[in-house]
Parts: C-alpha cells; sequence; structure tokens
C-alpha cells in the first residue's frame, strides 16, 4: 500500500505551517483521493500538489530513475554479447577441400539450473514482500506517530530470506561450473562453453552486487531515521533485484534452448 501521502484540496485553504518535513515523524500530510496501489506509491494524486513543492514521492522517482538507467547500461553490454553469441554460433569457415566448418558445438546445461532458476525467481517473490511492507499504509502511519520502526521490522526477515536464497543460486552456480568441468567442458574448449561461462560469471557478478544492495538496505533499515531514505534502500535493490532475475530468465533460455 502507498507509503507516501499528499495534501488535499481542503488542507491547501488553509494556512499551512508545514516547514517541508516529511518522514521525521512530526505530522503525516494527508491525501483525501488515496488510492491504494500496494506499494510504491503509484498513482496516489502527485500530480495535484502545489506547484514547485517536493516530497518523497520525487526523491523516490529521482533514485528509481537513476538505478533504470545504469540498468539501461548493463541492459545494452548483455544484448551486445547475446548479440555476439548468435553471431559465433553461425559463424564458420570453407577447408581446404571445400568443407564448410562450423567449430560450435552445444554445451549441454546442468540439470541444476533448472532448480537455480526456480530459487531465483522465488528470491524476487520475497524481495517483493519485502518492498511493499515498506509501503503498508498502516505501518506508515504508525511510524509517522513516532511508534518504533513497523514497516522495518517487517520487511527485514524477507530481506533476509532474499539474502539466503540469492547465496544459495550462486552456490547452485558453482556447482554447475564445476560439473561443466569434470564433463571437460572449460572456457576454452568451444566458443559454446566459453560464451557459456561468460554468461554466466558476468551474471553472477550482478548479482553479488546485488547481495551487497540487499545488505546495504538492511543496514540501512537499522541507521536511517527517515523513512523515506528506508523506502528508497529497500525500493531500489528490490527493482535491481528483480531486473538480476528477469535478465537471468532469458539468459537460461537462451543457454538452455538455443545453443
Amino acid at each position: 500500500m502507498p507509503a507516501i501521502f499528499t495534501p488535499s484540496d481542503t488542507d491547501r485553504k488553509r494556512p499551512s505551517t508545514d516547514d517541508g518535513d516529511h518522514g521525521t515523524g512530526r505530522r503525516p500530510p494527508y491525501d483525501d483521493g488515496l488510492k491504494r496501489t500496494g506499494g510504491g506509491g503509484d498513482g496516489d494524486n502527485w500530480n495535484d500538489r502545489p506547484a514547485g513543492r517536493r516530497g518523497p514521492r520525487e526523491k523516490l522517482e529521482r533514485f528509481r530513475l537513476g538505478l533504470f538507467f545504469a540498468l539501461a547500461g548493463d541492459l545494452m553490454f548483455f544484448v551486445a554479447i547475446i548479440s555476439t553469441f548468435f553471431v559465433t554460433k553461425s559463424s564458420g569457415h570453407v577447408d581446404a577441400y571445400d568443407r564448410y566448418i562450423n567449430p560450435w558445438l552445444p554445451t549441454a546445461v546442468p540439470h541444476i539450473l533448472w532448480l537455480n532458476t526456480a530459487v531465483l525467481f522465488l528470491s524476487s517473490v520475497t524481495m517483493e514482500i519485502a518492498r511493499r511492507r515498506m509501503f503498508h499504509q498502516f505501518d506508515v502511519m504508525e511510524e509517522w506517530f513516532g511508534l518504533g520502526k513497523p514497516t522495518s521490522r517487517r520487511a527485514m526477515p524477507w530481506i533476509a530470506a532474499t539474502i539466503a536464497l540469492g547465496l544459495a543460486f550462486l552456490v547452485g552456480q558453482t556447482v554447475a561450473w564445476h560439473q561443466l568441468d569434470q564433463q571437460h567442458a572449460f572456457l576454452r574448449t568451444n566458443p559454446s562453453s566459453r560464451f557459456f561461462f561468460l554468461i554466466t560469471y558476468t551474471h553472477a557478478f550482478h548479482l553479488i552486487l546485488g547481495l551487497a544492495a540487499l545488505i546495504a538496505a538492511i543496514a540501512g533499515l537499522y541507521v536511517s531515521k527517515q523513512i523515506e531514505n528506508r523506502q528508497i534502500l529497500v525500493d531500489c535493490a528490490a527493482w535491481y533485484w528483480h531486473c538480476m532475475g528477469v535478465l537471468w530468465l532469458f539468459l537460461f533460455v537462451l543457454l538452455a534452448f538455443f545453443q
């Protein structure tokens, strides 16, 4: 549910003593036209705010926008890898006997990658639950009135579960790499195995960055006193984690069905 509110038309007509403090626990601004969106506060009448006024909603949107721009750069990097994958797969040469030779030999995908994919999908579910807990309306209202940190308290176990599942995914990837080594499919064995390791190594590196973001989010839940800062930490970490999950799904389909 939305965690950020905007003043109603009635409140705008009354003289306001609000000095721009949002999220420090003094007084929550209300919104008669509040729409319950289930998280993030999308569609919560922020277009009706007074001209020139900025608040937590704008701050959240700026951080989201910066994150998506950074992810767009990563996406272009993976697009380049995938494009090279298909070009290399279809490339070959004609030998001295006028025979077309294509050195590409498909790499058998270890079965544990199916389990890894399910684990990463489950971790995305737990992270989304944590994100929504940070924007739960009644918990946020309790924080506005200085009644502790219920949003952090309820989101933290789900973030911890996401970290555990993310570590399980990385362990599963390590097992998959070891299984390929036992099958004598190394980094330089074949163009197919080379791309397999390149794709999975690169994704694992990005997932480690995601785990670091989750750990930073948990630290922020303890340290930060302003609820909007904690919401931004969890929200951005969640969207990054979701993007890594969707990206892995495409990469797994590529490795499993398009070699």
